[in-house]
């Protein structure tokens, strides 16, 4: 028999709970359409092409600014920047004016132009966003549209919310970082309308998370600073000859042993601070030897015999400790059956910031040790600056946000072994940081490469750290 005395008693809870359910929900569905809208903006932004051969950066800026406006910014809030000699490079710039002029700006800077990408040799259009078995695919999903696409759609969440910052937020969407020697949008804003750029402090791609081969999290970094790329040319000549009467003085073989001594060559440490947080912060992560020598690092106080161990481990270790140079073009001879009177090649080096490329010339000639070997730069440098400073004003925002997302993960600054947009900011005297928050798989997710892609999870976790850390600094006094 039903009791309906105890349904009576139970009714209220009941309601309560219904209610509960209800409002779930609507919470999600509203949540579901701001992520909605951000697949849309990203996508949107992955399929205009931006390559160039192909693309327009242009077309992608003006499309991004839309949106802006749309969201409720006035139509000349953000503008895109376009140089008349180079109409499809345009950069869009614009800024949120915080309630306190005292305070300097924070930059959001990301590039829009990506690398090119030949549909044949893809699985996939490189340029049409596929979503498939937890990934999305797409030339620039990663490099550098999901930061953009991240900026964009934090500016138009402040905009809904009736966020006020105290400090100026700018942003800076710019072209030419995957191919600065024909064109790039830093170095134009820089000399053509610098107060665009002009800040505090910047935040860059660079600095990502890392995941292990499970898809577990195991480290975010933050990049502080990036190596300078500099390539020299040695020429070695000799007087030539038939090569069935060979003589001892051959420029092949000669350029062979001084290459031969370049690669056995270790330049001396030079460690960043930013490398010694990174050592300090994954101490914790290893036991043993190896603990101990990155605390060691840390401190300042390994010894020669720590720092081998160190470099031995890992590539990348090694690059973060000390300026390498490597041989990676060799040409020479001009026939088969003669003795070579020319043999040329190209060192590529990664110089540590602060290191002057002069001092890496004069090291490189002395393991070369041939007068009859000229070595030059092979092209004029490009600019050097030292790393940023780790302050906590800096680092507490990355720190908290990281932790509330992605808790118990360690912050790890790291020096980039590559080069970005930022060294040209540096250089301006804009500290710079990278901090994309998109957690990558071990093999690199095809960056630069075929099939570029990046987890759906990873984007949209990156989109909320990067929505709450400009916050975080845009409030901050």
């Amino acid at each position: 028999m039903l009791n309906l005395s105890r349904i009576d008693r139970r009714l209220p809870a009941a309601l309560a709970l219904v209610g509960l359910v209800a409002a779930i929900p609507a919470h999600a569905a509203e949540a579901d359409t701001h992520q909605a809208r951000f697949r849309a903006l990203y996508q949107e932004l992955i399929e205009t092409d931006t390559s160039l051969s192909n693309g327009s950066c242009t077309l992608a800026a003006e499309r991004m600014n839309a949106r802006l406006v749309a969201a409720g910014y006035g139509a000349t809030q953000f503008r895109t920047v376009v140089p008349p000699e180079f109409p499809k490079q345009g950069s869009l710039v614009g800024e949120v004016t915080g309630s306190d002029a005292k305070l300097p700006a924070v930059l959001l800077l990301a590039h829009i132009d990506v690398v090119e990408a030949k549909r044949s040799d893809w699985k996939r259009d490189p340029f049409k966003l596929v979503e498939e078995n937890g990934y999305f695919y797409a030339r620039g999903a990663i490099d550098d549209k999901a930061m953009a696409a991240s900026y964009v759609d934090a500016l138009i969440r402040y905009k809904e919310e009736g966020f006020k910052p105290r400090r100026t937020i700018k942003l800076a969407l710019t072209c030419g970082e995957e191919t600065d020697s024909h064109f790039n949008g830093v170095s134009y804003l820089l000399k053509t309308a610098p107060d665009t750029l002009k800040a505090g402090f910047a935040i860059n791609e660079g600095g990502k998370g890392t995941l292990d081969a499970a898809g577990k999290p195991i480290s975010f970094g933050v990049q502080t600073g990036e190596k300078i790329y500099q390539d020299f040319t040695l020429t070695a000549t000799a007087p030539g000859g038939h090569s069935a009467r060979p003589t001892d003085d051959n420029a092949i073989v000669r350029l062979g042993d001084a290459l031969s001594r370049i690669g056995k060559y270790k330049f001396p440490v030079d460690v960043t601070e930013g490398s010694k947080s990174f050592f300090r912060n994954s101490a914790a992560s290893f036991s043993g030897q190896t603990s101990q020598d990155m605390i060691a690092v840390a401190a300042g106080t390994a010894d020669a015999a720590a720092y081998a161990r160190i470099a031995a481990q890992s590539p990348y270790w090694n690059a973060f400790i000390r300026t390498t140079c490597i041989a990676t073009l060799i040409e020479g001879g001009h026939a088969p059956n003669a003795q070579p009177q020319s043999a040329k090649a190209n060192v590529n080096c990664r110089i540590m910031p602060g290191e002057k490329i002069p001092d890496i010339q004069r090291q490189l000639i002395e393991q070369v040790a041939d007068p009859k070997i000229d070595l030059k730069l092979a092209e004029e440098p490009g600019p050097q600056s030292p790393p940023p400073p780790l302050t906590p004003a800096i680092m507490k925002p990355i720190e908290k946000v990281a932790a509330e997302i992605w808790p118990g993960v360690p912050v790890v600054p790291i020096l980039s072994t590559g080069a970005t947009d930022g060294r040209f900011l540096m250089a301006a005297g804009i500290p710079t940081y990278g901090v994309s928050a998109v957690f990558v798989d071990p093999d690199g997710n095809g960056v630069h490469g075929l099939d570029e892609r990046v987890r759906v999870a990873s984007l949209y976790n990156a989109r909320e750290f990067l929505y709450r850390l400009i916050k975080n600094y845009g409030a901050a006094r």
